[in-house]
């Protein structure tokens, strides 16, 4: 029989959210999110990665970290940002231990956060606060395979007829990935797994060597793929795709998943939603909207409204060593029964090798599972012991052409598998804005050509924009209620700036402390060249 392959990749984004003075009160529900996921993904997975390095445990991870979430974690700024809060949650957790003192099962929780957030601060200066950094240094040890991605998380099907947007979205995130990285990718990841048909010809102009797919689009397409999901194929050029499984999300995520059992910590069940006003000032301003400030002492068995509600309720409080044992009870669940499918697929194929991929999505993760890393960890563990290699997808990408040619079905990883979701009756109004800047972007480059000077700066700063409103997560925010309004502003902010400076461009006058202003704001993409946008002759 076959060897059998589990590759695992990891999808991590982030929307450039950045703020400074005022604003920084004003929009810390929004900022919080990326700290939670500091705390709660980024460390937990060195973590993970250092124990079973120790443990000596074979094991390979793929992961994506978009350019985006590279320069937010890369930023002094936010990096002394995310220490201060940290200070903050350490002090809060200090007062949640008295507050508790006559609650012992409910203190142990409070303990147990107030001491992984002492923890958490001292990883993060024992790493100089630099994650980007530590990520790389497990790809050097050829533990972990890092994948490019877009510039920002674009819907790339959105615009199939603006191939100038979609190079220089794909161009953009491979010239980060060499800024963070100092190498060149081997594999692209698709925001979204958004998929229709042309994509790899960009991304093999590029130099890509494989991307990944969403089932619908690998199974659904012109040519049949002999093996299913669990052998690679290529595209008509040498492109390689692999199939993601379509089983997983549905047993991590879905309405029986494991992420939903009762034994688990409940991540909607946060004192941040329960204490008075008073008590939260260190964390949410007067008059300001509430947000979870990570003490959380519940599992997730079913309660009525009042019970939601009441922060000294003592039944149903969450048991560490409970939930651990349920982690690697789903773990061998999970494990075995890939494993079963994967030995059918292998009789199916006449014992060639199986392979399948399992791709996860690590924000999704840390807002539904606290317990999700630890889980992944007794995956990786169970997989070893029951002879089920992990691996990265390149090593499946040496010979191309053994492969067999496919052509592959629109598809993509979110709504019922077609991104509807992203163009929904909330958010369809966004889309002639961006389409329309984004065909004056391209009309700028041109007329544009050979710039210097001011008017480069200008440009530049107009491709940031338009990168920025491109991205599919302002649509999500809005179409999952999930600080619409802020999404709207933003949204609305990136085509305004973008729209001043086109006609900046036209009126041939510019504000050079509005443009200054606005460029130490973003201090994304300091590499950016406008003329990525322009026309491939």
């Amino acid at each position: 029989m076959g060897n059998k392959k589990l590759i695992l990749v990891l999808n991590s984004s982030q929307e450039y959210i950045k703020h400074s003075g005022d604003d920084a009160k004003k929009y810390a529900a929004v900022t919080n999110f990326l700290f939670e996921a500091i705390s709660g993904t980024y460390l937990p997975l060195l973590r993970m990665f250092d124990n079973l390095e120790k443990d000596g445990v074979n094991f390979k991870i793929s992961l994506v970290l978009s350019p985006v979430l590279c320069t937010l974690l890369e930023d002094s700024v936010i990096q002394q940002e995310y220490l201060e809060w940290l200070d903050r949650r350490i002090a809060f957790g200090m007062r949640e231990i008295q507050r508790t003192a006559q609650m012992h099962d409910i203190q142990k929780n409070a303990k147990l956060i107030f001491e992984k957030a002492q923890e958490d601060k001292k990883t993060f200066e024992d790493y100089g606060c630099r994650l980007v950094k530590k990520f790389h240094e497990y790809q050097k040890k050829g533990l972990i395979e890092i994948l490019a991605t877009c510039g920002t998380d674009i819907f790339m099907p959105f615009y199939n007829d603006m191939e100038e947007i979609l190079n220089a979205q794909v161009e953009a995130g491979i010239y980060a990935y060499r800024s963070f990285f100092g190498e060149v990718p081997d594999g692209f990841w698709l925001p979204e797994l958004g998929y229709y048909n042309g994509i790899e010809k960009s991304l093999h102009d590029y130099g890509m060597n494989y991307t990944i797919l969403d089932s619908r689009s690998f199974l659904f397409g012109e040519i049949e793929p002999n093996d299913g999901l669990f052998r690679p194929a290529r595209f008509t050029n040498a492109l390689v795709a692999f199939g993601r499984d379509y089983d997983s999300d549905q047993e991590i995520f879905g309405d029986d998943g494991y992420s939903k059992s009762a034994e688990y910590r409940n991540e909607a069940r946060d004192v941040g939603f329960m204490l008075p006003p008073e008590d939260l000032e260190m964390f949410i301003s007067k008059g300001e909207i509430r947000y979870p400030v990570g003490y959380k002492y519940w599992n997730k068995t079913e309660i009525d409204d009042c019970e939601l509600g009441d922060v000294n309720e003592l039944e149903n409080v969450y048991d560490p060593a409970t939930a651990h044992a349920k982690c690697l009870k789903d773990a061998d669940a999970f494990i075995n029964a890939k494993l079963k499918k994967l030995a059918a697929a292998e009789v199916l194929m006449n014992g060639k090798d199986a392979s399948m991929v399992v791709t996860i999505n690590t924000n999704r993760l840390r807002s539904e599972w606290a317990e999700g890393i630890d889980w992944l960890e007794a995956v990786i563990r169970k997989a070893e012991s029951c002879g089920i290699d992990t691996a990265t997808p390149k090593e499946f990408v040496m010979n191309p052409f053994e492969l067999q040619r496919i052509k592959p079905y629109y598809g993509a990883a979110c709504g019922v598998g077609y991104g509807e979701n992203l163009l929904s009756s909330k958010n369809s109004w966004m889309m002639r804005y961006i389409r329309k800047a984004s065909e004056r972007m391209v009309d700028l480059a041109d007329r544009f050509p050979v710039e210097t000077g001011l008017k480069a700066r200008l440009l530049n700063l107009g491709a940031k924009e338009l990168m920025f409103c491109q991205s599919l997560g302002w649509a999500k925010m809005i179409n999952d209620d999930d600080y619409p309004e802020y999404a709207e502003m933003r949204f609305k902010q990136g085509i305004n700036d973008f729209t001043a400076v086109f006609d900046a461009l036209g009126s041939n006058t510019v504000s050079t402390e509005w443009l200054t202003n606005l460029e130490a704001q973003h201090q994304i993409f300091p590499w950016m060249n406008y003329r990525i946008f322009c026309r491939k002759r």
